[in-house]
């Protein structure tokens, strides 16, 4: 019995506390408000950009000459500095001259011989012919005196033309440079046996003022480009960047497209030449090229500090919108140029682009922005 009105009276205080609990007027503290975080933006604007594209390339020299020898024999002498500038028609090795010498002392012997032969073959049709006049001798003794004569004429210019080839192959044993620059280590030394169209060459002349670099660009970036509108304004002038990763003090001009994408790789091959008068750039050496693909209009260029990646990997950024709210755009991007992205798409004329206090915001949160006028000058003197 006990039990039984002591838990009705744990049950009737327990009703009570509640009824109490829920009379109580209850006091909501209303979380205080915070005010508009700053952010710092800058105000984008739409203008014509002359988009470039940051290729890889080899210097190649713009002559290359391999010296090798046209006849056969011993080399007896070597005439220049390894390393060293030759001009066209210096003397570069000799080889021993004395059998070509007797060639041509044997083809002189061989013209005279024949002259002789001539001569005496036209005084014998000049007899002849003198006597077919008179009517002493028959007109087949005439055309026998002709033929021998035509004969000889023609056995004078076999033996002159030998002369010639004998004369060409005695010069050929000074090996002469055919190009004008730097020539390489030699390959041969004195006392070596040469041979006419040997596959060794015995040095090699290069020439390096100016040299070209060739580059390999995508077609399929290339097609992009064009698709984006970007337009050709015979801007051919290109600048280098060496393996230092400084600027070259010249700058180069495109010169040639090959007008074929190579089937295996999908690249176009593009050939620039750059004048290199203190010869600092080598053929071999790898280089990048800014190389101008076009003038795109309308473009924005948006500081790639303001870009980040969702997700997806896709380039996106924050906005101001007029209530002074936060958006998220998802940018196109054509590519770099500077400290900034080309952007064609996700932005508009106007837009307030954030580019400082990201930490403190997101999408839809109230900002209260400023305008960074270091960002702003530098866009206005890039657009002028």
């Amino acid at each position: 019995m006990y039990s039984r009105l002591a838990r009705a009276a744990l049950l009737f205080c327990l009703v009570a506390g509640l009824a109490v609990l829920f009379a109580r007027p209850v006091t909501v503290f209303a979380q205080q408000e915070r005010p508009p975080a700053p952010v710092t933006v800058v105000t984008l604007h739409k203008q014509a950009v002359t988009v470039t594209a940051r290729l890889p390339g080899r210097v190649v020299a713009s002559g290359v000459a391999e010296v090798r020898p046209q006849v056969a024999g011993i080399i007896i002498e070597r005439l220049f500095e390894e390393g060293s500038r030759v001009k066209e028609g210096d003397v570069l090795y000799r080889i021993d001259p004395a059998t070509y010498e007797a060639q041509v002392a044997a083809a002189e012997a061989a013209v005279s011989q024949a002259q002789v032969a001539l001569d005496a073959a036209t005084r014998d049709a000049e007899r002849i012919s003198a006597l077919s006049s008179r009517n002493v001798v028959s007109a087949q003794s005439v055309d026998d005196a002709v033929s021998k004569r035509e004969t000889a004429a023609a056995a004078l210019q076999v033996a002159k033309a030998q002369l010639l080839a004998a004369e060409i192959n005695l010069d050929r044993t000074a090996i002469k440079a055919q190009l004008t620059g730097s020539i390489g280590r030699t390959l041969t030394t004195q006392g070596a046996l040469v041979t006419a169209g040997q596959a060794e060459p015995l040095s090699v002349i290069r020439q390096l003022d100016p040299v070209y670099v060739d580059v390999t660009q995508s077609a399929a970036e290339l097609i992009r480009w064009r698709r984006n509108g970007a337009r050709q304004e015979g801007n051919t002038t290109v600048r280098l960047t060496l393996a230092d990763r400084q600027a070259y003090e010249h700058t180069g001009e495109l010169t040639a497209a090959e007008p074929h994408v190579d089937e295996q790789t999908g690249v176009v091959l593009l050939r620039l030449q750059f004048p290199n008068p203190d010869e600092l750039l080598l053929p071999g050496m790898y280089v990048q090229v800014e190389l101008p693909q076009g003038v795109v209009e309308d473009i924005i260029l948006a500081p790639q500090g303001a870009v980040s990646r969702d997700r997806r990997g896709n380039p996106v950024a924050m906005i101001v919108n007029a209530e002074n709210k936060v958006e998220q755009r998802e940018l196109t991007v054509l590519g770099d140029r500077g400290a900034d992205w080309i952007v064609s798409g996700g932005l508009e004329e106007g837009d307030r682009l954030i580019v400082e206090g990201f930490q403190k915001i997101g999408v839809g949160a109230s900002v209260q922005p400023e305008e960074n006028a270091a960002e702003e000058t530098q866009m206005e003197e890039t657009q002028n």
